[in-house]
């Protein structure tokens, strides 16, 4: 309905002309026309109605979700595919492995594995963290895409070195 058709009351008043009152939504008269069958009739047309109104809203949001679920689990497993294709395990023969966030080359004896307790060679930070010397790491990946340049791994780690 447009701006210029709004409702009216349209029953007749006591001098007989119809009611000129606006009436909104659900309304088929003016309160002072309605009659409790009106009443009744817009009160059940607006629960109705914010029923409706609710379940659809309840729909959309579960509908938004099940796609934002969906796209979520689209990207993971497109990054696991980019991953993969650019994952590197090995360089020149040596074995390309990740500890923590960094990536590092083993050419010790044997292969590593996740899990494995490795010694790190010393940098600036594990100088000043940890004292001079190499520091204890646990491989947390095998390869990396990490594309520079790699430091060497010193050596598996003993089990003391681990405990320490």
């Amino acid at each position: 309905m447009s701006a210029q058709e709004q409702k009216t009351c349209g029953r007749p008043t006591r001098s007989g002309k119809p009611c000129r009152v606006r009436i909104y939504g659900s309304d088929v008269a003016c309160g002072t026309h309605a009659t409790d069958e009106d009443r009744a009739f817009a009160a059940a047309h607006r629960r109705g109605w914010s029923e409706g109104y609710e379940q659809g809203s309840k729909s959309g949001a579960s509908s938004a979700q099940s796609k934002i679920e969906w796209l979520e689990r689209r990207v993971k497993e497109l990054e696991q595919r980019l991953d993969d294709a650019t994952r590197v395990h090995e360089i020149a023969g040596d074995q390309v492995v990740e500890v923590g966030r960094y990536a590092y080359r083993w050419r010790g004896g044997g292969r590593l594995e996740v899990g494995d307790r490795v010694l790190l060679p010393e940098n600036y930070v594990s100088r000043m963290k940890n004292g001079p010397g190499p520091t204890v790491g646990v491989v947390s990946a095998l390869g990396s895409t990490y594309r520079g340049e790699l430091s060497f791994i010193v050596g598996r780690a003993s089990a003391a070195e681990a405990e320490a």
